[in-house]
């Protein structure tokens, strides 16, 4: 398996890991009976919980891309030590979002959030090359 598809299963067990994180606190402030109801009206979290959501969901739309780069790099046979660096960076980068998002650290977020994107954008590139 190249390094590229490893960091890929790494990256989904952390969208799982994401999850519990985030729907621990979003259970103590919604209520049970909020979160496992049928949300005929949209959760409104605030707060920490919100945070951790919204970096919940925008680990997915990042996940679709970096699958394209992984699967690609490695279907290919194109996996470098440069790709496996953008790999490594992507899903580092993830990692550190989480407590950036949640403590709502201003700039940083996004600078960390600008790494992972460049790092799959690299790697989307170097499919090309």
């Amino acid at each position: 398996m190249t390094t590229e598809l490893t960091v890929l299963i790494l990256a989904a067990l952390l969208q799982v890991a994401q999850f519990a994180l985030m729907a621990v606190p979003l259970n103590i402030q919604l209520g049970p009976e909020a979160t496992s109801g049928p949300r005929d009206e949209p959760l409104q979290p605030s707060g920490t919980p919100a945070r951790l959501k919204r970096a919940f969901d925008n680990h997915f739309e990042g996940l679709i891309l970096f699958t394209i780069a992984a699967v690609v790099i490695s279907v290919s046979g194109q996996s470098t030590p440069v790709t496996a660096a953008c790999a490594w960076l992507y899903l580092s980068a993830r990692v550190l979002y989480i407590p950036a998002y949640a403590f709502g650290l201003t700039p940083w977020r996004s600078v960390i959030w600008a790494v992972g994107f460049f790092a799959t954008i690299t790697m989307l590139v170097a499919a090309l090359l």
